[in-house]
């Protein structure tokens, strides 16, 4: 798992989205115009963790449609090659968790 990644998932535990969202945009920024898959699941990370920092802010409505991005891209975790893929649904299933917890009252589409 790439050390990034390991620092989103400590900052999203430790309820400090705002932070989480910049570990994870120093890897998408010089990357953004890219349409390779792992670049697009950093940015719905990304969309995620502004999600949930929107919804502690009171903002449930932005927070809803943001998380909504977040759920594009999230298919895009099932193109990663193995070593990837697993920390991808760690990374996954923390968000899931987290937004039951903050958003738990609006709709969340799950496929798996």
């Amino acid at each position: 798992m790439k050390a990034a990644y390991r620092e989103f998932i400590r900052l999203i535990e430790a309820g400090r989205y705002y932070e989480a969202h910049e570990v994870l945009e120093e890897l998408w920024y010089p990357r953004r115009f890219e349409k390779e898959a792992e670049v697009l699941l950093i940015k719905g990370y990304i969309n995620a963790s502004t999600a949930f920092e929107l919804a502690r802010r009171g903002r449930l409505e932005a927070a809803h449609r943001t998380w909504g991005v977040y759920l594009k891209y999230r298919p895009l975790s099932k193109e990663m090659d193995p070593k990837e893929a697993a920390a991808c649904r760690e990374v996954e299933d923390l968000l899931q968790r987290t937004h039951e917890r903050l958003l738990g009252d609006f709709p969340c589409s799950r496929t798996d």
